[in-house]
């Protein structure tokens, strides 16, 4: 064959940058731990909100916040303060603290997120709602918009209380502080002044958080029926539990094949323990999770490696694959180590027990009889808990320090091989 019918020779030049480039790119794709956001540094940079950084730091409530991620913090700027805020907070009997606590939403929301908030709004809970001080739902917040597309955050509860406006964001480190002004201060109703900062927080009743958070009716009916619930509550104790909680629309969407409700009571528990992670996870873990497959509740009673779920972050939001169905994060219902609760768009069906693939998708794998109740005791395999979750701040695992320390590797075998290649390039 002719020279000219062959590719021409790459020549070692070329090569060399190439690979440069490549060690680059995966220099790039290396995962960077999770940092925590110190929020009053960062209001440092905005001299017009220094009023209200001082009052965060003059509280436990800075404190508060070293610890948690995937926030938004209502700011005021200091114009907007009333003279004396702590006047203002006894004023309506509460505790300025717990005023502030009011101001954090568990949830990050971007500008971009309230601009796509439904006619309705969006119930949006709080920190304060985790200081067991809140009576029903009062401890969120309703996030509406008014006329002008004017965003406006108020008490859910039905007699009037302190409104503010959303004056516009402020600043954001993206999926984990974000930062809106809002016009005044926001006073909660429903204040208990019987209750003490002091008194240690009571133990999570879930049944009655979703009680409380509305929407959520067949799930709680579900958990107060199997009794399972007694085992989330009795969980808390260890690392701690995340539960994913459907939501009645959820539910309702339920194709007819898939006869849930028609199961018998076992079965429906082994569904409901496969929908709690045996460990806390706040939103920013999950967000930045480890190891996307998780063993659940289900899977301490049958064997390591089923009724997992595969979580990972698709398009912004967290996405939980059971390999039957995708469902995804909608909001925070609940957050306070030990217990996290959120709410999910679908309900989370186990392949082990539902398949798509079949007609007749109510056809199930029998269970395992360490599934079975009474066995309950005996068959569980310790094995496949998580001690602790990943990315928290302050945990010093050995599973994290693991990871830590295989990812400076990684950096330094990056940097020594770029640094070869570069010598190498100055050479040809």
């Amino acid at each position: 064959m002719g020279r000219g019918s062959g590719a021409a020779p790459v020549s070692p030049r070329l090569a060399l940058e190439v690979a440069a480039l490549v060690l680059l790119a995966a220099a790039a794709a290396l995962p960077s731990p999770a940092a925590g956001v110190n929020v009053t540094a960062v209001l440092s940079a905005f001299p017009n909100f220094a009023d209200f950084a001082r009052l965060l730091a003059s509280t436990p409530v800075a404190g508060e916040l070293a610890g948690r991620s995937s926030l938004t913090l209502l700011a005021v700027p200091n114009a907007n303060l009333p003279q004396s805020p702590s006047a203002f907070a006894a004023g309506a009997g509460a505790d300025i603290a717990d005023v502030l606590r009011y101001h954090v939403l568990l949830e990050y929301l971007s500008p971009s997120d309230l601009a796509r908030l439904p006619a309705s709004g969006k119930l949006v809970t709080t920190l304060f709602q985790t200081t067991g001080r809140a009576p029903s739902d009062l401890g969120a917040v309703n996030l509406t918009s008014e006329a002008n597309s004017t965003m406006v955050v108020r008490s859910p509860a039905p007699s009037s209380g302190s409104n503010a406006t959303v004056l516009g964001p402020v600043t954001a480190v993206p999926y984990n502080l974000s930062v809106l002004a809002v016009g005044g201060l926001i006073v909660p109703s429903g204040f208990d002044l019987a209750a003490s900062e002091s008194r240690p927080p009571p133990p999570v009743n879930i049944t009655r958080v979703l009680t409380d958070a509305r929407g959520f009716n067949v799930v709680a009916s579900m958990l107060q029926a199997s009794g399972v619930v007694s085992e989330f509550e009795g969980d808390e104790r260890g690392a701690g539990i995340t539960v994913f909680v459907p939501t009645d629309d959820a539910f309702a969407g339920l194709p007819a094949t898939d006869r849930l409700q028609s199961l018998p009571a076992e079965r429906k528990a082994v569904v409901l323990r496969f929908h709690v992670l045996h460990s806390y996870y706040p939103l920013g873990s999950l967000e930045s999770i480890v190891n996307p497959v998780q063993p659940t509740l289900a899977t301490e009673y049958t064997e390591a490696g089923r009724f997992t779920l595969n979580i990972t972050r698709v398009n912004g939001s967290i996405a939980i694959d059971t390999g039957v169905v995708q469902a995804s994060i909608t909001r925070t219902v609940f957050d306070q180590n030990p217990v996290s609760v959120f709410a999910v768009s679908k309900v989370l069906l186990p392949k082990e027990m539902f398949s798509r693939g079949d007609p007749d998708s109510s056809a199930m794998a029998p269970p395992s009889t360490a599934m079975a109740p009474g066995n309950a005791g005996n068959e569980r395999t310790p094995q496949t808990r998580l001690s602790s979750p990943p990315d928290l701040h302050g945990e010093d695992s050995e599973s994290s320090s693991a990871v830590a320390t295989a990812k400076v590797t990684s950096w330094w075998c990056i940097g020594f091989m770029y640094l070869q290649l570069h010598l190498l390039l100055s050479l040809v």
